[in-house]
């Protein structure tokens, strides 16, 4: 059951959109909801580096900023929480910001994060390095929010029979009972006969569904292609996903269509573990 959700933001419009689908998701599941906002302490180091003999600026004016950011962003989301009836304890961190999130997520069922992070607009990588960082170190599962996400809609859940996949089916059965939608069901068919089993294995697991799942397969082009494709077709409000894939000891991430699902989809990614 997902009792607890911990909202990471770093004040940033990306992540005001993270702000906006975890508050709206705890409040739709009666879940606790608190925030962490983290003053990176790398930022600060830099500052007062002295290098080349050039002299550090104005530390303590810039720390003073930086401290009080992250404070807004806390009373941003506190009030967002407020305005769907749910009460939010934003705390302040301090230190390396994936590290601290990480550590603050333990005591919770669900961390959220903004996709996109503070660099949006002056970065080549397809995710922020913050993000990057939970998703590498934490053992929760974590939802992953795009620029533009909107919560609601129905639940995309990609299975593949992987232990995390198991564990997606059974929040995605939570979620789209709580919530009220409807599930449509991805599996990749390229192997005929173990895609059979996986469709008879998901339909027990998600046999407790108030109305059934809508099935889908392919037997053509890439998984995380697919699994997008039918989550716009859908008018999906989320993906539900195990973190690994069956060959998790050759990923150092994620699993590979985990990875590309997160880094390309337009709605909201839950990846379970």
């Amino acid at each position: 059951m997902i009792e607890s959700i911990l909202i990471a933001t770093d004040g940033s419009d990306a992540a005001h959109v993270a702000e906006r689908y975890g508050t709206a998701l705890g409040a739709r599941l009666r879940a606790r909801i608190s925030a962490v906002s983290v003053v990176e302490d790398k930022i600060m180091q830099g500052l007062r580096a002295d290098s080349l003999g050039v002299p550090p600026g104005p530390v303590e004016a810039a720390e003073a900023f930086l401290k009080a950011r992250a404070e807004a962003a806390g009373r941003r989301l506190a009030e967002l929480a407020r305005g769907h009836g749910a009460e939010c304890n934003a705390e302040l961190g301090r230190g390396i910001a994936d590290d601290r999130i990480v550590e603050r997520g333990q005591g919770v069922d669900l961390i959220v994060l903004g996709r996109d992070g503070e660099h949006l607009g002056g970065r080549t990588a397809l995710i922020g390095s913050t993000v990057h960082g939970v998703l590498r170190k934490t053992h929760k599962p974590a939802l992953v929010v795009p620029m533009g996400a909107e919560p609601g809609g129905p639940i995309v859940l990609a299975f593949d029979g992987s232990p995390g996949s198991r564990i997606a089916a059974r929040h995605a059965v939570e979620l789209a009972t709580r919530m009220e939608q409807p599930v449509h069901v991805f599996v990749d068919s390229k192997d005929k006969g173990r895609a059979a089993a996986r469709f008879d294995e998901v339909r027990r697991l998600l046999s407790s569904l108030p109305t059934p799942a809508r099935e889908a397969s392919s037997t053509l082009g890439r998984p995380d292609v697919k699994i997008v494709d039918i989550a716009k077709s859908a008018r999906a409000g989320l993906i539900v996903m195990g973190a690994f894939g069956r060959n998790r000891i050759n990923d150092y991430f994620l699993g590979s269509n985990a990875s590309a699902v997160v880094r390309t989809s337009p709605v909201a990614v839950l990846l379970s573990r």
